[in-house]
């Protein structure tokens, strides 16, 4: 059984699984490639590190997705 942990995604409170990393949390969100960039508590975290960086209780994470337009 796996323990839940809340953390801030944008703003607003979401529970997840512990043990989550940063690309799992994207693919809850449905967001899958595209151009993404994530903050992890102040700090830009490298895409290359998406797979690695588990998220941890209390966490403050922004996702801003690029789209193009004109």
């Amino acid at each position: 059984m796996s323990r839940e942990l809340t953390l801030t995604v944008n703003g607003e409170e979401k529970t997840i699984a512990e043990g989550t990393t940063i690309a799992g949390l994207l693919d809850q969100f449905g967001i899958v490639g595209g151009k993404v960039a994530v903050e992890r508590n102040k700090a830009i975290a490298p895409r290359s590190s998406f797979d690695e960086q588990e998220l941890e209780a209390g966490d403050n994470i922004e996702i801003v997705r690029f789209v193009g337009g004109g």
